[in-house]
């Protein structure tokens, strides 16, 4: 009897070990092995240590003959490492480097502006894409970098034009443009130069249009509603609590007839700068305020005890978590749909049981549309992922290798990584995030050794990690490339409450962040492109405790959004506006108590 016992000879030439394909976001691609022998058995596709074969994924498949990976319609999410190997023969593997480009999109501020002779005037321009686009003015079609002078300035890469004294001739139509190697992206800011005396149609709507209702602050505090200008630092509308609300004639908080009760609210969401929807627990109902009269247009009767509110941009629609009572003893998940609407909203209820938290993740200017967000349940190892159109359950993301019950979530979309702190269980060390990876929906492992509540960056770059009750604040970046990467481990005072991302004004694309500590008054600010860190001093005393009993920090820090200089941080009784661009406290607004829930308004 004779066995013939083949040997598998494979063989991978020294140069083919790495390969690096680049594909531009919306198309498709092929990855295709170079692991060569006669009898080669089937190619196994890896992706972060997970097999990619017999997943069923809808936008990655291996069929054909020669066992190469196939993406359709490519997007940043599928950047990183993928290797390949012989079945059975692991340690002969090929790596293949994706990296995907993305065109250039940007966005200017103001869009027009009417300003008089011998004052100064910014045109901005912020633009995302991969590689970092590189950006160029244009006044009235002529390349402004040859105009340069004293008064005319390039700041942060170019994303900042600044005249320092405007005189009439600066009047025109500046064109911002972004080129990389896959794109151009470009948008007109428009500078009107004249006099105060001479109020033209142009003066008037910019200053009506720019004063009137964007660039607000709105503070839901004990005494009503109260809109605030932070260039300004003063009240712009206060509403009372005792003003009616527009539709039902109901008083806005409403009153006992012996004794004036404070406002009590939860959670506030900004809908595409025209309406703001924010939580009343007492009242089991959510307040519709609309920007433009700023006035509350009405409210929405909804499940005991909303606690927390989120909008999804993609699908326009609110999320609503309520939690039956303060044991959070019944949480229920409702949905109002068509939120830009002003009267076409409709109430979902949705299936879901005993819901502790929700995730959907945030839209910029690459990723514009979500499908997808995030359930978790108490005390449940698990994330549950839902389909955010139809609000169908769709798969179960298991945590319970890793005993980790999750208690917030956060996304970048290089790479696709989801970043979930884990609740601290009973033993003192403190538990290290997970990294699930969106394109598998699988758990890659720990975040190193990073604990912490995550919070990444609008445009996704930097994920910056602290904890109330811990020291250390984490720094990651995530590359172009798909990989994270630690910049910092700092040791900081105290835990950390609270935190904004502020754009830097020197460099582009580049960010500082503003940290409000736990128990001190004082801000923390950390500049992330070199690491150096200060203290904001003469702020005053946090509120003791959680604000509610339905919780909430007691310390927030809010930002003014794209082109925002300003950040807002509450005390006690009054409420404290710290300048972003010159890293210092503009201004105390006393008299306002408990404003723990703020949402900026940007340009309407």
């Amino acid at each position: 009897l004779f066995l013939s016992t083949e040997v598998v000879e494979l063989s991978l030439s020294p140069q083919e070990r790495v390969s690096v394909t680049t594909v531009t976001v919306g198309l498709s691609t092929v990855l295709t092995c170079a692991i060569r022998g006669d009898l080669r058995p089937p190619i196994i596709w890896k992706r972060n240590g997970l097999t990619l074969n017999f997943l069923d994924l809808e936008d990655i498949s291996d069929f054909g003959e020669d066992d190469s990976l196939y993406i359709t319609k490519v997007t940043t999410i599928h950047m990183g490492n993928y290797t390949c190997h012989a079945s059975g023969h692991e340690e002969l593997f090929q790596t293949h480097v994706l990296q995907v480009n993305v065109p250039p999109v940007i966005r200017v501020y103001p869009e027009t502006q009417a300003q008089e002779p011998g004052v100064a005037a910014s045109l901005r321009c912020h633009a995302e894409g991969i590689p970092m686009p590189r950006i160029t003015w244009l006044k009235n079609g002529m390349n402004v970098s040859t105009q340069m002078s004293k008064q005319l300035s390039l700041l942060a890469n170019g994303s900042e034009l600044h005249i320092g004294s405007v005189r009439y001739e600066d009047t025109g139509a500046y064109t911002c443009i972004a080129k990389n190697e896959v794109g151009v992206d470009e948008d007109i800011s428009s500078l009107f130069i004249e006099d105060s005396a001479r109020k033209t149609l142009a003066n008037i709507l910019w200053r009506e249009e720019g004063l009137s209702v964007g660039n607000m602050f709105y503070v839901f505090s004990d005494n009503g509603i109260i809109v605030i200008h932070p260039e300004e630092c003063e009240i712009q509308r206060h509403l009372k609590p005792t003003e009616k609300i527009f539709m039902s004639y109901e008083e806005i908080c409403p009153q006992e007839e012996r004794a004036t009760r404070p406002c009590q609210w939860a959670s506030a969401v900004n809908v595409r700068n025209r309406y703001l929807y924010v939580a009343q627990p007492a009242l089991s109902r959510v307040l519709v305020v609309d920007v433009q009269a700023q006035k509350v247009l009405q409210s929405i009767g909804v499940d005991p005890l909303p606690a927390k509110l989120s909008y999804d941009k993609s699908h326009d629609q609110v999320w609503v978590l309520s939690w039956g009572d303060t044991h959070k003893s019944q949480p229920t998940l409702q949905v109002i749909t068509e939120a830009s609407t002003s009267q076409g909203q409709h109430l979902i209820r949705t299936p879901f049981a005993g819901v502790d938290d929700f995730f959907i993740p945030p839209t910029n200017l690459i990723i514009n549309h979500i499908r997808f967000g995030f359930i978790f349940n108490k005390s449940d190892p698990a994330v549950h992922k839902v389909d955010l159109e139809t609000l169908m359950l769709l798969k179960t993301i298991s945590l319970q290798s890793h005993g980790c019950v999750p208690q917030a979530m956060a996304h970048t979309h290089l790479g696709g990584y989801f970043f979930i702190q884990c609740q601290q269980n009973s033993s003192p060390l403190a538990v290290p995030q997970l990294l699930v990876d969106s394109v598998t929906d699988s758990v890659v492992g720990p975040n190193g050794d990073v604990t912490g509540t995550p919070h990444t960056s609008p445009d996704g770059r930097f994920v910056v990690s602290a904890a109330s009750n811990s020291p250390r604040l984490h720094v990651q970046e995530v590359t172009m490339r798909g990989e994270i990467q630690t910049l910092y481990d700092l040791r900081v005072p105290q835990g950390i409450s609270a935190l904004a991302f502020q754009r830097s004004f020197t460099e582009g694309n580049q960010y500082y962040i503003y940290a409000a500590l736990e128990t001190e008054p004082d801000l923390l600010f950390l500049e992330l492109s070199t690491g150096k860190t200060g203290m904001l001093k003469n702020l005053k005393e946090p509120l003791e405790g959680p604000a509610w009993p339905w919780g909430g920090p007691h310390r927030i820090v809010r930002d003014s959004g794209l082109f925002g200089q300003y950040l807002l941080t509450p005390a006690q009784e009054s409420l404290f506006l710290i300048n972003g661009r010159q890293n210092a406290l503009q201004c105390e607004v006393s008299g306002i108590k408990r404003g723990t829930t703020v949402v900026w308004v940007g340009e309407v």
